[in-house]
């Protein structure tokens, strides 16, 4: 099975109250998810965020057993999340390697997860979520 995943996340005032959306597409279908996540993250931190609970939906959504054999695609419009995930630029901050090792875990449990950046455009409908989870903590 093949799943592709679009994340966002966000902060306004960064930092300042965050929200995080996904979208998980498979077999013709989609599931939306969007959460606030409290106030005082980055922009960065949201972005990690948001591919963490998006992983963690689809684990859920599919189960143990199915999502050891599915292929997931990850697009995001953060450039600096998805080019450290690919180990094209270094770690620095420490908070940020630990969403780093928490995905790198959450990896495990599928068969094979790839990282894409996508331009901004291409990523509207996870950013409106993002936007809507943010509203929510208002």
């Amino acid at each position: 099975m093949k799943v592709i995943i679009y994340t966002d996340g966000g902060s306004r005032g960064n930092p300042g109250p965050a929200g995080i959306g996904a979208i998980i597409e498979y077999n013709g279908q989609s599931k939306e998810f969007c959460q606030f996540i409290g106030n005082g993250r980055t922009n960065n931190e949201a972005e990690y965020e948001a591919l963490t609970f998006a992983l963690k939906n689809a684990k859920k959504l599919f189960g143990k057993n199915k999502s050891k054999k599915m292929s997931v695609k990850c697009y995001s419009d953060s450039e600096l999340m998805v080019r450290q995930l690919n180990h094209q630029y270094k770690l620095k901050e420490e908070r940020i390697q630990k969403y780093f090792i928490e995905i790198w875990n959450l990896t495990l449990d599928f068969k094979e997860i790839r990282f894409f950046h996508i331009p901004r455009e291409m990523n509207k409908q996870a950013d409106k979520l993002a936007n809507r989870a943010m509203d929510m903590g208002r």
